[in-house]
């Protein structure tokens, strides 16, 4: 499959249209960017690294009956994608607490949320992705009622898969975020990405962060604590 022309360019990750309509090649990149792009660093093999994660944890969850957008690895830091028409809003479930739940409701860091909650928040860089509710995102017509359920549920689904994953891994899944899309048979498939940019994992007994917390808080060692993550999961980069 080959790249016809950019789509799209975000922090990260680059889109490119193919010769085929339903199909997309996704292509990670070396940037690495925190606070809607204040700081911005070139990490080597990020790409490549977040690449190979994030295609082995979309195979288990397709294993486990979760549609995804990833279709096959085609380079070290390109997959082929389904092409979908990405709903704007973020699904976010916290597990504990950190990042901007402690910031808005004063709570500590690591208490542990049961049950996990779950918020969604408009994918706008311009406004800060501001948090919304179901009625937001019905309103404005960038979901349906039937759609937000279904990205509820999966999502869910999702914690439930990859929990016990990291789990046997000796980490907690702290928070993430997940984009759905509609793929052309109308379906909600999970698109973008699940890697340690979009996550936080912590170690189960020592709290060492081992997600993109160590790019927005300065402690270094960002790809390598990605490397050692999959490998706990069984993924040998």
């Amino acid at each position: 499959m080959q790249k016809v022309s950019e789509l799209y360019r975000g922090k990260a990750k680059t889109v490119f249209v193919t010769e085929d309509p339903n199909k997309l090649i996704l292509e990670f990149r070396d940037d690495t960017s925190a606070f809607d792009g204040e700081k911005i660093e070139q990490l080597s093999r990020k790409g490549e690294v977040n690449n190979k994660f994030n295609h082995y944890i979309m195979q288990q969850l397709e294993e486990a009956g979760v549609k995804t957008q990833v279709e096959s690895l085609l380079s070290d830091n390109e997959s082929l994608v389904k092409k979908l028409d990405m709903i704007p809003v973020e699904c976010v479930v916290r597990n504990f607490a950190a990042g901007s739940l402690c910031r808005r409701l004063g709570v500590e860091e690591g208490l542990a949320l049961s049950p996990p909650t779950f918020e969604f928040f408009l994918k706008n860089d311009a406004l800060h992705d501001p948090m919304v509710n179901e009625t937001h995102a019905i309103s404005f017509g960038w979901a349906t009622e039937d759609q937000i359920e279904q990205m509820k549920v999966l999502t869910f689904k999702v914690n439930s898969i990859l929990s016990p994953l990291f789990l046997d891994g000796g980490m907690l899944l702290v928070d993430f975020k997940l984009e759905f899309g509609v793929d052309a048979d109308g379906n909600i498939v999970l698109g973008d990405e699940f890697t340690p940019d979009g996550c936080r994992l912590w170690d189960k007994d020592t709290k060492k962060k081992l997600d993109k917390d160590r790019f927005r808080q300065g402690l270094g060692s960002v790809v390598e604590s990605y490397i050692e993550v999959a490998s706990r999961i069984g993924l040998d980069l």
